[in-house]
C-alpha cells in the first residue's frame, strides 16, 4: 500500500495527512521492535501531526512496540491534554522529552528514545560513541550528552534537555538512554540504526583491548572529513532514511502489515 492507498484509507474523522503519518509512526515502532531495540512499554517515539506546531502523536502506555497500530496511537498537544477519543494514558515521561523536543526545535518532526543496550553503555562513558567505525564517523563530535536526573518527570527538566541537545540530531542521555530528531520517522529511526551499529563495535572493540588488542583510531582531519560527508550529503549520500525507509516498509507489508490498521 502507497502513500496515496493509505490517504484514501484514512478512517472516518481522520485527516488523510494525519493518518499517512500514524501509518509511518506505527511502522517506525515495529521497527525498532523488530531490530530489538524496544524496552517493553517503556520506550516512545513521537511524531508532529501535519499542518500542526502543538500536536503530536506518541504510543498508548501500555502496549508493546509489536503491537502498535496507526489507529492506536494518541494525539496529544505540547501541554499534554490528549486531543482524540483515546481512552489509554501516555507516559509522563514520554510528554517531558518529547513535548520539550517538538516545542523548541520546528525541524523535530518526530523524536525517537530507547534503552537501547550498546548505546546506553556507551551513554555512560565519558566521551560516548569513539569513532573507531564508519557507523561511528556519522556522529563524530556531533552528538550531545545529558546528564542523568532520575526518571524524567518533572517539568523543570525539559529546559536542560532542549539546551543539552542544541543543534544535534542525536544525544546520549548519560546511564538512561538515547534520543534522535528527525524530520521523518525515517530519519529518526535510520540515526538511532546507525548509533546502535557503531556503539555495538565500539563494545566489542573495547572487549578486544582488555584482551590486549590495540585499537586503532583514525586522526580527527580524516574523522572530521566523513562526518562532512554524511551530513552534507556529498557523493550520493542522501538524508538517512530516504533510501532505507521505503525498503523496511516494504518489507513490513510483506511479513506483518497489521501495523497500518
Amino acid at each position: 500500500m502507497n502513500a496515496m492507498s493509505a490517504r484514501e484509507h484514512a478512517p472516518h474523522g481522520i485527516e488523510p495527512a494525519e493518518w499517512d503519518a500514524r501509518i509511518k509512526l506505527a511502522a517506525c515502532y515495529r521497527m525498532v521492535a523488530k531490530l530489538g531495540m524496544d524496552d517493553l512499554i517503556y520506550n516512545h517515539i513521537s511524531l508532529r501531526v501535519p499542518g500542526t506546531e502543538d500536536q503530536f502523536l506518541i504510543n498508548p502506555y501500555g502496549l508493546l512496540f509489536d503491537e502498535i497500530t496507526a489507529s492506536s496511537l494518541v494525539k496529544i498537544d505540547t501541554k499534554g491534554n490528549k486531543l482524540d477519543d483515546s481512552a489509554q494514558a501516555v507516559n509522563v515521561a514520554a510528554f517531558v522529552i518529547h513535548a520539550a523536543i517538538h516545542t523548541s526545535n520546528h525541524d523535530a518532526a518526530c523524536v525517537l528514545h530507547t534503552h537501547s543496550d550498546a548505546s546506553v553503555a556507551v551513554s555512560g562513558q565519558e566521551k560516548g560513541l569513539l569513532p573507531l567505525s564508519q557507523f561511528a564517523m556519522r556522529f563524530y563530535e556531533r552528538q550531545a550528552f545529558h546528564d542523568y536526573e532520575g526518571v524524567a518527570i518533572d517539568l523543570d527538566e525539559q529546559t536542560r534537555l532542549v539546551r543539552d541537545l542544541g543543534p544535534h540530531k542525536v544525544m546520549l542521555m548519560r546511564n538512561h538512554g538515547i534520543l534522535t530528531v528527525g524530520r521523518t520517522p525515517g530519519e529518526a529511526f535510520m540515526l538511532l540504526y546507525y548509533f546502535e551499529r557503531a556503539a555495538r563495535i565500539q563494545l566489542q572493540m573495547q572487549a578486544a583491548a582488555a584482551a590486549g588488542a590495540t585499537l586503532v583510531m583514525p586522526p580527527h582531519e580524516i574523522c572530521e572529513k566523513a562526518a562532512r560527508q554524511f551530513w552534507q550529503l556529498q557523493g550520493d549520500i542522501l538524508v538517512p532514511g530516504e533510501r532505507e525507509w521505503p525498503a523496511l516498509m516494504r518489507q513490513l507489508d510483506r511479513t506483518d502489515p497489521s501495523y497500518r490498521n
